[in-house]
């Protein structure tokens, strides 16, 4: 069997491995058998194709974890305006409970409410910042 043969092998074999488990850095690392793949096309010795896959593939995942590092995690679920279209609209309250909380009607049918850490309970529009379970995590605006 040709060396470009078992290399692109090789990397359908990892890209096969990452579908199944996932894991964004064997993507990485097929980009490496890839490039050796390619230098043994060219004609590269079998050390440089070894150099290739490893400067390649490590190069690769070394990249996309800075990336990661540098880029700010997404904010949660119940906390996402692009995953929950409550986020960010406003509810009106008109009393707040000794114990921080309170019921509002918001689309059509009573919510619970309750204040997010820090913040002083006060009658008046607040702003929704997250929705846990039935219960809408409010600030005040």
């Amino acid at each position: 069997m040709a060396q470009t043969t078992i290399w692109w092998v090789l990397a359908g074999a990892v890209i096969a491995l990452e579908l199944l488990s996932g894991t964004f850095y064997l993507l990485m690392l097929s980009l490496g058998l890839v490039g050796a793949a390619i230098a043994a096309h060219l004609g590269a010795s079998m050390p440089i194709q070894l150099v290739v896959a490893a400067v390649v593939g490590g190069g690769s995942v070394l990249a996309w974890r800075s990336y990661k590092q540098r880029t700010p995690s997404a904010a949660p679920a119940s906390a996402n305006r692009d995953v929950n279209l409550d986020v960010g609209e406003t509810v009106l309250v008109e009393s707040w409970k000794p114990d921080g909380t309170s019921s509002v009607k918001y689309r059509g049918a009573h919510w619970d409410v309750a204040l997010i850490p820090g913040v002083t309970p006060a009658p008046g529009l607040h702003r929704i910042v997250e929705v846990v379970g039935s219960r809408l995590m409010v600030c005040k605006f």
